[in-house]
């Protein structure tokens, strides 16, 4: 994926939280435009609510979709 294309979906106006399909299978989910840090080649994505603040990086090649989350 372009990071034209990840910033444009960072940057929609009302944010809608995202998900973001992986090559391998996994999806991890942005939940604010200020829990991603993007780069030329990478994302990435932090968790803070969670008890280490969790932090992934995903690699823009493998990024194979990005969609709606799903609000349960």
């Amino acid at each position: 994926m372009s990071p034209e294309t990840v910033q444009q979906m960072l940057r929609r106006q009302p944010f809608e939280p995202l998900e973001l399909r992986l090559s391998n299978g996994e999806v991890h989910q942005v939940r604010h435009p200020e829990n991603a840090a993007l780069g030329r080649t990478r994302l990435v994505i932090m968790y803070p609510d969670t008890e280490t603040d969790r932090m992934v990086i995903c690699d823009l090649s493998h990024i194979n979709a990005i969609e709606a989350a799903r609000t349960s």
